[in-house]
């Protein structure tokens, strides 16, 4: 992660035309990793491509219900860096991207290519490259006390030593990775502005989650 951090740090240290990969329902957020098992043929050349030049894709959703063959994207997707790779036996590639910084959709390019390239701006999210950048203003006990509850609802647990030990930007953006919510909800967490914003709106989604289980609400901590 340090590697990473060093090679990143401004926008202009990124490739301003980037490969996406569409995907409904999944989450990249700056320093979190996201493991892909990649067999569809397009995006088993996107990622060959990829290691070929910059190592980076960018994740990102479709609009929900475009059941269109190539429907149209969301407006704001995360960059990421493949940071480990390693084909199987049955041709399939299992691989890392570990998110650098969100970005916009300028304009996306025709190409030659079956996979889909778009030009991106990354300074909408230039606080993306500072690490653990308003960490203190996120209420980090509620959060812990809302996923909490959530999880002794589905009958899940976690490892809380680990959670209390890692830091308030994973702690945050690794639960909104793992939190099983639909693309709208990830969509929200992407796009939220900044770390304690993500952290609200991941404690408001969580709330209305044990709300609609019949769970109650998880109590706010003040």
């Amino acid at each position: 992660m340090t590697l990473l951090l060093n090679r990143y740090r401004k926008a202009s240290d990124l490739p301003k035309t980037i490969p996406v990969f569409p995907l409904s329902g999944a989450l990249l957020l700056p320093r979190t990793d996201l493991p892909l098992n990649i067999f569809e043929p397009r995006y088993l050349m996107m990622i060959e491509d990829a290691m070929y030049s910059e190592r980076i894709v960018g994740i990102i959703q479709p609009v929900e219900n475009d059941a269109n063959e190539k429907p149209k994207l969301e407006s704001v997707g995360c960059a990421g860096r493949i940071t480990s790779y390693s084909e199987t036996d049955d041709g399939r590639l299992i691989v890392t991207i570990t998110g650098v910084c969100r970005f916009t959709i300028k304009k996306e390019l025709k190409t030659t290519t079956p996979y889909r390239m778009v030009q991106v701006d990354y300074k909408p999210f230039a606080i993306d490259f500072v690490s653990e950048l308003g960490a203190r203003s996120v209420n980090r006990d509620q959060v812990i006390t809302a996923f909490r509850q959530y999880l002794e609802a589905n009958n899940m647990s976690a490892d809380w030593n680990e959670v209390q030990s890692i830091s308030t930007e994973v702690l945050v953006n690794t639960l909104s990775l793992m939190a099983p919510y639909p693309p709208r909800e990830k969509q929200a967490l992407l796009e939220a502005p900044d770390l304690k914003s993500r952290a609200d709106v991941l404690v408001a989604l969580t709330e209305m989650a044990l709300s609609k289980s019949g769970s109650g609400k998880a109590q706010r901590m003040q």
